[in-house]
This record gives structure tokens, sequence and C-alpha cells, in this order.
């Protein structure tokens, strides 16, 4: 069964979590301070990571900008701050979701259950199929030669199929986010992909949002 990092300062609050999961069969860890927490989820052996904003040591954000160096594991954000910058910032850092208190515990498991379906199943945009285990993209069947980097890239679209990414966003969830290259790597590895699946095969579904970045579309 999944297991599940908390990294939440209020523990009843995540005693509540914890319990809500364990009777749902996942398995679950928990920890109270920022680098208590960073420590556990570099350590890995997890499916998702429950994410405090507002934490002592190091706060939730700067949590998520280490995490995403290392590791690209499911993020829901858990916080009382409801601003959209807040929302966005978060969502913009690497975050996959942001749950503002206090929540529905069903949502909070319907979302977490959503993400968790996503792991590991293969994935597809038209023609273009991914397998996320064995690291293999093909168009009708066909495999692509892909660098370690331009599948990180072409996974992190397909997943958000239809959700414009910003190119600030692909540089933290893809390169890092204390990346130090190039800032038009982005726009290169998305020219490296079309040369190898859009234009051998005749697809467009890697779309240019003018001054934003890069959309995904069948």
């Amino acid at each position: 069964m999944d297991r599940i990092l908390i990294i939440e300062d209020e523990e009843r609050l995540a005693r509540f979590v914890e319990l809500e999961l364990l009777h749902e069969g996942y398995e679950v860890d928990k920890a109270f301070d920022g680098r208590e927490g960073l420590d556990k989820a570099l350590a890995g052996g997890h499916a998702l990571i429950l994410l405090d904003v507002m934490l002592p040591g190091l706060n939730g954000m700067e949590v998520l900008r280490r995490l995403r160096q290392h590791s690209d594991i499911p993020v829901i954000m858990l916080t009382a701050r409801d601003a959209v910058m807040d929302k966005v910032s978060g969502l913009d850092g690497g975050a996959n979701d942001y749950v503002t208190k206090p929540f529905a515990i069903e949502e909070l498991l319907a979302r977490i259950r959503a993400f968790l379906r996503k792991k590991g199943v293969a994935l597809s945009c038209g023609r273009l199929s991914l397998d996320p285990e064995s690291r293999v993209a093909a168009v009708d069947g066909t495999p692509i030669d892909l660098t370690r980097r331009e599948f990180d890239l072409l996974h992190h679209l397909v997943l958000n199929k239809d959700i414009v990414q910003k190119r600030d966003g692909l540089l933290s969830a893809v390169w890092g986010y204390d990346y130090s290259g190039e800032t038009n790597s982005v726009d290169v590895y998305i020219r490296y992909l079309r040369t190898k699946i859009e234009e051998p095969f005749g697809l467009k579904i890697i779309h240019t949002v003018r001054g934003v970045g890069y959309v995904v579309r069948e």
C-alpha cells in the first residue's frame, strides 16, 4: 500500500489526517517541522506528500523548493492562506495541488486518490504514449530515443495536458528550483522534443503560449 508523508506542525490536525489515511489503507509518516519533513521526504519511500506552508524550521515553500531539486513526487500543499498569489506561488514552485484549511477530509482523500492513480500509469496524448515506469515514449507504437531531461519535460507536460505551463514552473519541476544554467533551456528542449516527436510523425501536440510557456494538447 502507498505510504504518505504528512508535514504539518499542527499535531492534532496531522493526527486526524493520519487516522483517516490509515482507515483508507495507506501507510503514514509524519513530521512536525520543515527540516525533519525535508529529511524524510528526501529519504524516499513515499508516494505522495501533504505539505503545510507555515512550518517552523523551514517553511513549506522552502521545503518544496529543495525537494524539487531531487524529486517530482506529488505534493499537495495544505495551508490556511487562501490568497490567490499564495496559491500561484505554490503551484509555480512545483506543487501539484493546493488545499486551503479548513478542508473537507473527503475532498482531500479524493485528491490523493486522483494523484496516486496517475502514478506509474501509462499516459497518452493522441498518438503519443508515455510509460513512466519504463520511461519509454512512443508514437504509434514506435519508441522514441529521449534523454532523461527530454523525457522528464515531456512527462510533465503530458501529465498536465491542456494546462498551460509557465517556463519558470517547468524549470522548477524539471531542472530544479536552483537551476543556474541558461534561462532559455526550456525553449531549447522543446525544440529537441519537436524534432524527435512532432516532425518525423507529422504531429502537433506541443503548443507555444506566447509570453507564457507551453501546453500539450491532442
